[in-house]
């Protein structure tokens, strides 16, 4: 719908355009036609989601190489001889 929008184009218009390429291309030609603008716009959405891929995998590793990496173990804190108790 919204590339309707874009291109400001109601009904009628889209009929007289189907009805143009069915005149030029014929009925046995069309589902040819349908199929590779398919297969072409599934390609393009394929590659499109790659980039993005890409894209985010590296941000996140950069971001994974800015942060420091903390391990704290339970022997590297120094363990209290008095009890903790709260103060009234």
């Amino acid at each position: 719908m919204i590339l309707l929008e874009f291109l400001n184009m109601g009904g009628g218009e889209i009929l007289l355009i189907l009805a143009v390429v069915l005149l030029l291309f014929g009925g046995k030609k069309l589902p040819e036609l349908a199929r590779g603008l398919g297969k072409g716009i599934r390609d393009f959405k394929d590659a499109s989601e790659g980039v993005k891929r890409e894209i985010h995998r590296n941000i996140n590793v950069v971001n994974a190489d800015d942060e420091p990496v903390r391990t704290e173990t339970k022997e590297s804190v120094a363990p209290t001889k008095e009890p903790i108790t709260p103060k009234n």
